[in-house]
């Protein structure tokens, strides 16, 4: 009853309750990541407090890498079944509680637990597979815009958020830093709960850029069983788009999220540099990686979004070739910043255009969760691979090149895609489209 009032209110006004989807969504992803990034900042004070190696803190961090990727097709299922707002409420509360309960924590297996299941498991929840899916069912004009800020906010909290943990680290202790992620947690729940509906015809409108036909019945989606993401898969697997794509975002993974997220403070470290101005220039990537994921999403809609993300791997690759030789400078730091903040996931909007026209509108959030595994899988080997070259040679520099070298190669392998026109595995009416 509360959306309809303030939809109508909307209305009146020339606001479409769509925007208002994106950002209740937007908060919802901006906690989560936030909550994802807040563990590579804690990795040297819970080394230095428990005497654990950081092979052995990476471990816990790649199962909840793994865990946020492979939740995905079935999150997908679950919004089906159960509707956005249940999904998102749960998601936020698994984290929020895993985050505080992580405060009482003394021995490794705790770790896991709440670092790696319990947040693996509510961050998967409210993945990027949310955001497309929010952005296919409410948008149907502005998408890839749209698309572009749900994905400017993943990044960007686990960025922007990380400054300010650090400096409640160093003047208060690791366990203060998890407050403001319970808090902003609890509190996007409760937006969540009064604010998100499943689909626009819940409230009796059309996505926005579509006429909604009054007294019309929205045609049943068809059921959703956890086998679904399965046949979703075989289908998908297919196509040589699929497979692309697939191994693409694994690269994308294994070069963001799990390397430079998880190990970036770590690695700082190493050369002198201590935690808040290293999570500063965290920070300032996520600054870029706001502007530069939104400009991709408003490029998606204009150009070959396959050409977008061949610049987009490459430039990436370059950087990271780059950053073993920034002397960790100020000014190097700064260069290396720009350059690969402005493309920290702006592979994102294009990603999710070229798997909307490939496989259709209805099918996008499910081959989309697939393809989103990949990159999780890909951050879990680069969360443990990097810290396993940390512990055994005693550098960061072999993985920062591996990584480099891996996005050169999906900068090529992106081309070999054919152009997508239509899409051809689903049929919409205007009438369906708003589900």
């Amino acid at each position: 009853m509360f959306a309809q009032q303030v939809s109508i209110w909307l209305q009146r006004r020339g606001i479409h309750y769509s925007w208002v989807m994106a950002a209740v969504t937007f908060l919802t992803m901006l906690t989560m990541s936030a909550a994802l990034g807040l563990p590579g900042v804690i990795l040297q004070p819970l080394s230095h407090e428990f005497g654990w190696t950081n092979e052995q803190i990476s471990s816990a961090l790649a199962l909840r890498f793994a865990l946020y990727g492979l939740m995905g097709p079935f999150a997908a299922v679950l919004m089906e079944r159960w509707g956005l707002r249940a999904v998102m409420c749960t998601g936020l509360a698994l984290v929020g509680g895993g985050m505080a309960l992580a405060t009482l924590a003394t021995q490794l297996w705790q770790l896991f637990i709440l670092w790696g299941l319990m947040l693996g498991l509510g961050t998967g929840l409210t993945a990027l597979v949310l955001g497309a899916v929010v952005a296919n069912r409410w948008f149907t004009a502005r998408r890839g815009l749209v698309i572009g800020m749900l994905t400017a906010s993943s990044a960007t909290g686990q960025l922007a958020f990380l400054p300010l943990a650090a400096w409640i680290i160093e003047h208060a202790g690791w366990r203060y830093a998890v407050i403001p992620i319970f808090i902003g947690s609890a509190l996007v729940a409760l937006l969540a709960l009064c604010l998100v509906r499943n689909r626009p015809c819940d409230i009796g409108l059309a996505p926005l850029g579509e006429a909604f036909v009054p007294g019309s019945t929205p045609v049943a989606a068809a059921a959703m069983t956890f086998r679904t993401p399965f046949v979703a898969l075989r289908e998908a697997s297919g196509s040589r788009t699929f497979w692309i794509l697939f191994g693409t975002f694994f690269i994308c993974g294994l070069s963001t999220n799990g390397l430079v997220q998880t190990h970036f403070v770590s690695l700082c470290a190493d050369y002198g540099l201590t935690a808040v101005p290293a999570a500063s220039v965290l920070a300032m990537m996520g600054a870029f990686d706001f502007f530069g994921t939104i400009l991709s999403g408003w490029l998606s809609d204009r150009y070959d979004n396959r050409k977008l993300l061949f610049w987009y791997y490459g430039l990436r690759g370059l950087s990271l070739f780059w950053l073993p030789h920034s002397t960790f400078t100020l000014y190097g730091l700064s260069i290396f910043a720009m350059f690969y903040g402005l493309d920290w996931i702006a592979t994102v909007p294009p990603t999710v255009k070229l798997a909307g026209a490939s496989f259709g509108k209805e099918r996008v959030g499910l081959v989309f969760g697939w393809i989103f595994a990949a990159h999780q899988i890909g951050a879990a080997t680069a969360a443990y691979g990097a810290g396993l070259t940390r512990t055994l040679l005693l550098t960061y520099t072999p993985a920062l090149y591996a990584a480099g070298g891996a996005c050169l190669l999906a900068a090529i392998a992106v081309m070999a895609m054919r152009r997508p026109s239509v899409a051809p595995m689903a049929t919409v009416n205007p009438v369906r489209s708003a589900s």
